[in-house]
């Protein structure tokens, strides 16, 4: 009897886990496709770029709110103008690579976003391995990566932003190895939240990519 109980609560919980990611998954196929329609305007607008202060307030402000909701279906709403603010905050960048012809540089970020994504997603899907252990080094990124972003907004070194796009893709990438291998063990049972996490990763490693080619085209 204990045994059938037990085994009755591991499928139950195989089951919720499966329900998250799945809906994890869908929704953010669906906020990836709503902030490249916003890109897209954005870009063939010519929208002006936020600013340093919008940007933050609209990031940290709408990525807070959308956490504050993700237990109610307001939550969704939340995330999708949080994802769709960051898909116009795309436009002027975009618009500057178009203009001196570097449209190449933007389908191959495209691409290598793509797989930086499936390549850590089934990695972890694949051996289901628990990436836990990954939560000390993300933290000790985020501070490194805070310090020298911090330092090139006074310094403007080339080589510096330069490396700090090779260390977001890095961080990036263990973000979604630990965010994935956490839905899958149970330790995120919200698909809003997930969702979201996994859009900043993704978001991260494809503004990453594109200073990075960019950067190497102008030289």
């Amino acid at each position: 009897m204990d045994r059938l109980v037990v085994t009755t609560s591991r499928e139950h919980s195989l089951l919720s886990t499966h329900k998250v990611l799945r809906n994890t998954y869908f929704l953010l196929s669906l906020t990836l496709g709503f902030s490249a329609l916003t890109a897209t305007a954005s870009t063939l607008l010519q929208l002006p770029a936020p600013g340093l202060i919008l940007m933050m307030v609209g990031f940290y402000g709408l990525m807070f709110l959308t956490y504050r909701l993700a237990n109610s279906p307001a939550g969704i709403i939340a995330a999708f103008a949080f994802t769709g603010f960051l898909g116009y905050a795309l436009g002027p960048l975009l618009s500057m690579l178009l203009a001196s012809g570097a449209g190449e540089v933007i389908m191959v970020a495209l691409g290598g976003t793509a797989l930086v994504f499936f390549a850590c997603s089934a990695y972890v899907l694949t051996t289901r391995k628990d990436m836990s252990f990954l939560s000390g080094m993300m933290m000790a990124g985020f501070v490194v990566l805070l310090v020298a972003v911090i330092a090139n907004l006074f310094l403007h070194i080339p080589a510096l932003s330069l490396a700090i796009s090779v260390l977001f893709i890095l961080f990036s990438s263990g973000a979604i190895l630990w965010e994935t291998s956490n839905i899958i063990h149970g330790g995120e049972t919200n698909y809003i939240r997930a969702t979201v996490g996994l859009y900043v990763s993704l978001y991260n490693i494809f503004v990453s990519l594109l200073s990075i080619l960019g950067f190497m085209r102008s030289n």
